[in-house]
């Protein structure tokens, strides 16, 4: 049995105290002496500690005679990169397959599609007319660009923060070369048009028209799933 290093045991606690709301937002964490004394450990082994805490951004340390670490406020688009990052690794590793990805979009798209069009609002309908893309002149950066902002609109359509946090790793691209040898021209036709459609849905508060067009987009993009790509 392997024993995790003591920097990562100390961090551990303290993560655990975060997540529980025991140690909530902006509150300050007992100085390094401090912990040095309650830990047992050496100062150097606590700011491994802190140091891990902070690059998981559950942390944040100032210096000063105010200084200190103190428990990060939650940040929606760090905590969405790290998901990101994380969801990379799996497919890139083989540890989640193209087939998994597709069975999770579908299971959060499906139903915030619906949600989305009860409960739009007209500034959700400005940022997925803003996310629309021209198939035949835009750009491959471009394209991906606004299928992600399209989707993350969708999600923000619905309402739920929870949602529009979960759905975020879904839209990031480990391989560009590789997305575009898998997707010619009329591969983003289809993507736009899909797009258009539900859109359309959405704007019209056809509930059950959203939630049939989203199922059939991931059906369409199915064929050309075989890489990390977010269409």
């Amino acid at each position: 049995m392997t024993v995790a290093p003591a920097y990562q045991v100390l961090a551990e606690r303290i993560r655990v105290d975060i997540v529980s709301g025991q140690l909530r937002p902006g509150e300050r964490l007992p100085t390094e002496p401090q912990l040095c004394e309650q830990s047992g450990l050496s100062r150097s082994t606590v700011r491994e500690a802190l140091r891990l805490l902070s690059s998981q951004h559950l942390i944040v340390t100032t210096r000063g005679v105010n200084g200190g670490s103190f428990v990060a406020e939650p940040d929606a688009f760090a905590l969405g990169a790290s998901l990101a990052d994380g969801v990379g690794l799996l497919l890139t590793s083989g540890a989640v397959t193209g087939e998994d990805f597709l069975e999770v979009r579908r299971m959060l798209e499906v139903p915030a599609a619906g949600l989305a069009a009860a409960r739009r609002e007209p500034r959700h309908l400005e940022e997925l007319e803003a996310a629309m893309f021209d198939p035949e002149r835009d750009d491959l950066q471009r394209r991906i660009e606004a299928h992600a902002a399209f989707h993350l609109a969708v999600a923000a359509a619905t309402g739920n923060s929870l949602l529009a946090l979960v759905v975020r790793p879904l839209y990031s691209v480990a391989n560009r070369e590789a997305v575009s040898r898998v997707s010619p021209q009329p591969f983003w036709r289809t993507v736009d048009r899909d797009h258009r459609d539900l859109l359309g849905a959405i704007e019209a508060q056809d509930v059950a028209r959203a939630m049939e067009l989203a199922r059939a987009h991931i059906d369409n993009i199915r064929p050309a799933e075989r890489v990390p790509v977010v269409v």
